[in-house]
């Protein structure tokens, strides 16, 4: 499948509708936990074992990411958004058989493995185009589109519980909603599909720059450069910072104030998730597009720095004050989400145009791994805490502690990332010659 070119004329305004179409459907893996406690009721689960394919999904998630990044690159984005409307559609349609025959290791099967293939896939089929499109605002551009992915929940985990109140959370209804899932998903990624195009030539815009300005590196060359891991590492810090309260939020407002005066509700722990997960979406887009203004390297110093400082506030003086706990809590995950949508600029920046989709699917492991460490540290200490008769806000002082190390660590990171060397660029002939062959035949 060749990447559809624009026709002149066509507005690159209509991309970013075409990739938050696929955002906003692969975003449902952050609700999975509207389907935790049916599935536990209906198939005698376990927590460990309804969480199982979440976790395999964003496993997926990297690991597709990172070996399909090139394919991604290679055939356009077009056949990527297919094969991921394609694998997460699919996932939802064997999580229904799964759930319909009471084979649990079906709705792992679908769910996770492929339908996080066709997470891994689709978190990446836009960025490459987006950039190629919005040279002058990359940041802005991915925000938009990697915004959908952190807005996902917002509308699938309503639409989710709705689904379970009306067909029933028993085995059969649990799988008439993985259907009208798949098949709804399905109808609209359809739409990211048929919309999105790529440029037509290297300047998308008659007063815009070319997307193939400055220095170009491709994704073979870029691991072996010491800027990547440095990038790998401040992600993998501010990823494991953000989940690290994400994955835990309820139950964690709830342990800091169970002994004031006034203590959370769980109508109120589950309005404070509804908060972290806007501030998530917002940050992905306000964020992302402040650092077209103040450049990349600034805005991951206020994410590491100002988010140490966050959690240095919650861990001192939290439990003396909700809406400091709770403030500060929303800036770390805005921090969070910004994080997720402003790496692509930042990669662009360092390495060009060129593979820039491939590059990212490859620091998307970063992610991979603070989706195990960050959950690993925070409930590991806690349940150790707890075993030692500590409870309230002393469940989570010495977590908070190393999650400020962990944004140390990735703020020492970004401030050794300097350009590329010329020894990793790509030579113009080579580049050119490759930007050719994308383009149509007659002009």
């Amino acid at each position: 499948m060749s990447p559809p070119v624009a026709p002149p004329g066509w507005s690159r305004w209509l991309v970013p509708p075409a990739a938050l179409s696929v955002h906003l459907s692969i975003g449902q893996a952050y609700a999975w936990s509207v389907f935790k406690p049916p599935l536990e009721s209906a198939l005698g689960l376990s927590g460990t074992q309804s969480a199982l394919p979440f976790q395999l999904a964003i496993v997926m998630l990297g690991l597709s990411a990172a070996f399909g990044g090139t394919l991604v690159e290679r055939n356009g984005p077009r056949w990527a958004m297919t094969v991921a409307l394609v694998c997460f559609s699919s996932g939802f349609l064997i999580s229904a058989l799964g759930a319909a025959t009471e084979q649990y290791w079906l709705i792992v099967l679908g769910y996770g493995f492929v339908g996080g293939t066709g997470l891994g896939i689709g978190y990446i089929s836009p960025v490459s185009t987006l950039i190629k499109w919005f040279p002058d605002r990359p940041g802005m551009a991915t925000g938009i589109a990697i915004m959908g992915f952190g807005g996902g929940a917002l509308i699938a985990s309503p639409w989710s519980a709705q689904m379970l109140k009306s067909f029933g959370s028993d085995s059969s209804g649990i799988a008439v909603a993985f259907l009208v899932h798949g098949l709804s998903y399905a109808v609209f990624m359809t739409l990211g599909v048929l919309l999105v195009r790529v440029p037509r030539g290297e300047t998308p815009t008659a007063s815009g720059p070319s997307a193939l300005d400055g220095v170009q590196v491709s994704a073979r060359a870029a691991v072996r450069t010491p800027q990547f891991w440095l990038l790998w590492v401040v992600l993998c810090m501010n990823v494991t910072a953000g989940i690290g309260i994400l994955e835990k939020a309820a139950p964690m407002i709830t342990d800091f104030f169970a002994d004031s005066s006034t203590p959370v509700t769980v109508s109120a722990a589950a309005g404070f998730v509804a908060l972290l997960s806007a501030a998530n979406m917002a940050g992905r887009i306000g964020w992302s597009s402040t650092s077209d203004l103040i450049g990349r390297k600034n805005i991951y110093r206020v994410y590491l720095g100002v988010g140490a400082l966050m959690y240095a506030l919650i861990a001192w003086f939290g439990d003396s004050s909700k809406p400091l706990f709770v403030l500060s809590a929303l800036v770390i995950l805005s921090f969070y989400g910004g994080g997720f949508a402003t790496v692509p600029a930042y990669l662009k920046d360092l390495f060009g145009t060129y593979q820039v989709g491939a590059i990212h699917g490859r620091l998307l492991t970063a992610w991979s791994t603070a989706g195990v460490l960050g959950p690993l540290i925070v409930n590991r200490i806690a349940d150790h805490q707890e075993a030692a008769g500590k409870h309230g806000s002393s469940l989570y002082g010495l977590s908070f502690l190393i999650m400020i190390g962990l944004l140390a660590v990735g703020f020492v990171a970004n401030e050794f990332v300097r350009p590329v060397h010329a020894r990793h660029h790509i030579p113009a002939p080579r580049e050119a010659a490759d930007v050719a062959r994308q383009q149509p035949e007659s002009a």
